[in-house]
């Protein structure tokens, strides 16, 4: 073989390499980690938080804070939400709910190789005895992303930037299915939402169901399950008592994918669906930050 053919298959070689490993996931255990818990809101939704006679944090969400400032312990994350009376159907829930726990603490993860973010979720399986309302699916875990376009208005009229103070809220109505004296045929949705104007949610979701499946849609005027490009892998699986769920997504976007961009900071807020739960009967997080190769609440560095 003459040195022409070698370098030619020694630079394919060092490609082939190189591109195996862009694709390649971080190693988590070097991947720094964040505390989040997940709690059950009951039908509190984003008419409740931005009522100030019904929600007292409506004054700081006006003001531009994040509810994590007021409901979230900065050393040791715990949060100030009263689930376990929402549960008990003391507090907003119309009618008690039975079997299933007021929070879960969840391990989040970050990172980026220049291609692609990798986002990490692990927690210890919260047990069950509830209602199987989805019996395809034990567990599901949503992720919802957002550029800082999606707002609300108050009682008053105050515009907030709902994504950034509250996470998914801005997608969570009074009158979607599944809500008291919803419609059961209204999804999530955005006031005002289209993808042509940025005002939107980016939408991940893996199902634990059917040997596991990833969904790449978006929220704008209603909740599209489809039509994403960004999503590469969405990975699930139970090791012993602890579920870990990974994302695999394209830093580019396509229509309805938010274009993450490296030194900039998005919205993040996600759910889980644990023991067969469905629509509003999940654990939700609050709004955080997602930094690419910048400081945030959760930081996707390289």
């Amino acid at each position: 073989m003459n040195k022409a053919v070698l370098g030619i298959s020694a630079l394919g070689l060092a490609l082939a390499a190189s591109a195996g490993t862009a694709f390649a996931a971080p190693d988590w255990s070097k991947v720094p980690s964040r505390k989040v818990i997940v709690f059950y809101p009951g039908p509190a939704n984003l008419e409740w938080i931005m009522n100030g006679t019904q929600h007292g944090g409506a004054k700081g969400l006006k003001k531009g804070e994040a509810c994590i400032g007021c409901h979230e312990d900065e050393k040791t994350r715990n949060v100030d939400i009263a689930s376990d009376k929402i549960l008990k159907g003391e507090k907003l829930e119309p009618k008690p709910v039975t079997g299933r726990v007021p929070t879960i603490p969840v391990t989040v993860q970050a990172a980026n190789d220049g291609t692609n973010l990798y986002l990490r979720f692990s927690w210890k399986d919260a047990g069950g005895g509830a209602e199987k309302m989805d019996k395809d699916n034990p567990v599901k875990l949503a992720v919802m992303l957002e550029d800082n376009k999606v707002t609300a208005k108050d009682t008053r009229g105050a515009t907030v930037q709902i994504g950034r103070a509250g996470g998914c809220w801005g997608t969570c109505h009074a009158d979607v299915r599944t809500m008291p004296g919803g419609n059961d045929k209204k999804t999530k949705y955005v006031i005002g939402g289209s993808l042509a104007s940025g005002n939107y949610y980016d939408l991940m979701q893996w199902q634990s169901g059917k040997g596991g499946k990833g969904v790449d849609g978006y929220v704008a005027d209603k909740r599209v399950m489809e039509g994403g490009k960004a999503l590469v892998k969405a990975e699930g699986k139970k090791d012993g008592d602890t579920w870990v769920v990974t994302f695999t997504r394209k830093l580019a976007g396509g229509d309805g994918d938010i274009a993450l961009a490296s030194g900039k900071s998005y919205n993040l807020g996600f759910a889980i669906h644990n023991d067969h739960a469905a629509g509003r009967f999940h654990h939700v997080s609050f709004g955080y930050t997602l930094g690419i190769d910048t400081k945030a609440d959760i930081s996707a560095a390289k």
